[in-house]
């Protein structure tokens, strides 16, 4: 299996993409704090799917770049 990282990590090493990760660790709240990147790109749609392709049992996406004022965030 891949480098586990940290959270920071993964922003330092990917910046401003989406990222596919696996067995994520998570806080309370659900916000990554670590896990093995599986996948990443600036197409937030190849990430999807990579991730249907790879079926991983437990995984989390997150971009790491910062957000328009005006997009919103649907669960």
């Amino acid at each position: 299996m891949g480098e586990i990282l940290t959270h920071s990590e993964i922003t330092e090493r990917h910046t401003s993409e989406w990222i596919l990760i696996g067995d994520p660790k998570t806080s309370d709240s659900l916000d990554v704090e670590s896990g093995t990147v599986l996948f990443h790109s600036h197409d937030r749609d190849e990430v999807y799917r990579k991730a249907i392709e790879l079926r991983p049992e437990r995984f989390a996406v997150m971009y790491t770049g910062q957000q328009s004022p005006d997009v919103a965030v649907v669960l």
